[in-house]
């Protein structure tokens, strides 16, 4: 009884930790879950952009692309030689679309952040933002990120995929293992620090100097929100074909 004390103790403490917030979110319940609405409301509306953008670029596709054809397709093409680069030539065909899609919702959530007056629709707490500048959003792309090399390994080298955890000797085996939760957690940091640090400068820069200084930094926001989506879907185009290699 007295050693099981301590370890409840200590479970009770995580559990009061794990509920700890900051500042003030807006909530739906939905059943008996508890949903955070204000990631949830601007992650549909990057969604709904992106839908928008494909139906109406694709409703009436010519041999000769013309207009928002043309502007897709030259997407489309950028996005195959970032995959194509990190994955090689006879692997990266499957990954395109999923490349495309984290490349292409974190471009458009981190823009939205700069571009889109949020912050004037009032909710009953908290306020809207860009769905990257929430640790939620970035945590759960790192980790599709970490089931889609997972999963990319096991499919084109079968169990010989775990020898890479004791190559090139099986002393690095502890740190071989940690490097696969560094990779997740460097993500999930990278984009939303960055994303936060931007967003809290201009606001910053907004309530002291609101006419001039900010137009430029937030033209900085813009290019730097870019280099990150593509940080981030190089990067995980790259650990995909890592997790490939060594298959013949």
């Amino acid at each position: 009884m007295d050693i099981e004390q301590p370890s409840i103790n200590v479970i009770n403490s995580l559990y009061q930790i794990s509920g700890v917030e900051v500042g003030q979110h807006f909530y739906l319940q939905i059943g008996n879950f508890q949903v955070h609405a204000q990631v949830l409301i601007t992650s549909w509306v990057v969604i709904a952009i992106l839908l928008g953008l494909s139906i109406v670029a694709t409703r009436d596709l010519q041999t000769v692309p013309t207009g928002s054809q043309n502007f897709i397709e030259y997407v489309l093409e950028f996005i195959r030689d970032l995959t194509r680069t990190q994955i090689g030539e006879e692997e990266y065909r499957p990954w395109v679309p999923f490349i495309g899609t984290m490349f292409l919702f974190i471009f458009v959530s981190n823009w939205s952040g700069a571009l889109f007056p949020w912050r004037i629709i009032q909710l009953p707490h908290g306020e809207l933002a860009a769905p990257t500048n929430d640790i939620n959003t970035t945590v759960a792309l790192a980790l599709l990120t970490s089931v889609a090399y997972f999963y990319a390994g096991l499919h084109k080298r079968g169990l010989s995929y775990f020898g890479k955890y004791i190559q090139p000797t099986p002393v690095l085996l502890p740190i071989n293992i940690l490097e696969d939760f560094t990779k997740p957690l460097s993500l999930s940091f990278r984009l939303f620090g960055n994303i936060l640090a931007d967003e809290l400068v201009v606001a910053v820069l907004i309530s002291l100097v609101p006419l001039v200084v900010p137009i430029p930094m937030m033209f900085l926001g813009l290019f730097t929100s870019a280099i990150q989506a593509l940080i981030f879907a190089t990067l995980a185009a790259a650990y995909i074909g890592e997790s490939m290699e060594g298959h013949h």
